[in-house]
């Protein structure tokens, strides 16, 4: 078979393939605001976020009452949902994220569920 007929009728999946993927334009999916996410505050997040209501500047813990280290997929899922926002860099441990609580982190802990 020559170039010319391999171009014209190519085998599937072979790099010739003319056939063209058209994908779906991207949204952006709205942010979820405060308010509406009280909802979805977990028993872990709930708890680590009450830690920094009684905190100079709202600052969240990095262990629990226990000594253990709060878990990093709670601490970074409260910062997606907007409830704490990192505050600095620890050079003794850069791998821990130190957090404080924002204002509608305050309010998401308040509300009764």
């Amino acid at each position: 078979m020559s170039a010319r007929s391999r171009k014209r009728n190519p085998q599937p999946g072979s790099p010739h393939d003319d056939n063209v993927v058209a994908l779906q334009p991207h949204h952006q999916r709205a942010r979820i605001n405060a308010v509406e996410s009280i909802g979805r505050v977990s028993a872990a997040q709930r708890e680590w976020l009450t830690r920094g209501l009684s905190q100079p500047g709202g600052k969240l813990p990095l262990f629990d009452r226990d000594g253990q280290k709060f878990s990093n997929r709670t601490i970074k899922s409260c910062v997606r949902q907007g409830w704490a926002e990192p505050w600095f860099e620890n050079p003794i441990k850069p791998d821990w994220l130190v957090c404080k609580l924002t204002e509608a982190g305050r309010r998401a802990v308040k509300m009764k569920v």
